[in-house]
């Protein structure tokens, strides 16, 4: 149920943020967010015992993602699929503490906004120089890794608790 309500809240700060702040070229503020993809990342410890379900939900994530935020249908799907993918890399071999966690967290978006504008490239959508890219990471990481590292906590805090229920 957590993971639902983070997910959903994860949105809305999105579109909310979206709407308020600018997004333009040369405009890009410095608290440009990437909540959903942090969120994908963030969500991975309670689908441990199943990962094909994570992965499903990873991809119905970025499909929902494509179509309120970027009209690209499929290609956040695959981007967040990406994601998973490392997310699910990190968790097994890695130890994860809040430390650390910013560290993946920098890494989750830098792979992200790399791998979106390699695609850009790519697919000729929007050109993009290397500035632009190194520009736009530099841009997201400071209110994502506050969201990150908030949201890590109160995750992390409600499965401390559920282990000492039990």
């Amino acid at each position: 149920m957590l993971n639902v309500i983070v997910i959903v809240i994860s949105f809305i700060l999105d579109g909310i943020l979206s709407l308020i702040l600018p997004y333009m070229r040369l405009h890009l503020s410095l608290f440009t967010s990437l909540f959903v993809p942090i969120t994908i990342y963030l969500i991975y410890p309670n689908f441990k015992q199943s990962n094909k379900k994570y992965f499903l939900i990873s991809y119905i994530i970025g499909i929902i993602y494509d179509l309120f935020f970027t009209n690209l249908l499929c290609f956040n799907g695959l981007l967040f699929l990406i994601i998973a993918l490392i997310t699910t890399f990190i968790y097994k071999n890695f130890k994860i503490n809040i430390y650390m966690n910013i560290l993946y967290l920098i890494l989750i978006i830098s792979l992200y906004e790399i791998i979106s504008a390699s695609l850009y490239i790519l697919f000729n959508i929007v050109p993009i120089s290397i500035y632009d890219i190194v520009y736009k990471i530099t841009h997201t990481l400071i209110i994502n890794l506050i969201y990150g590292s908030i949201i890590y906590l109160i995750m992390n805090k409600n499965r401390k608790k559920k282990y000492y229920i039990k």
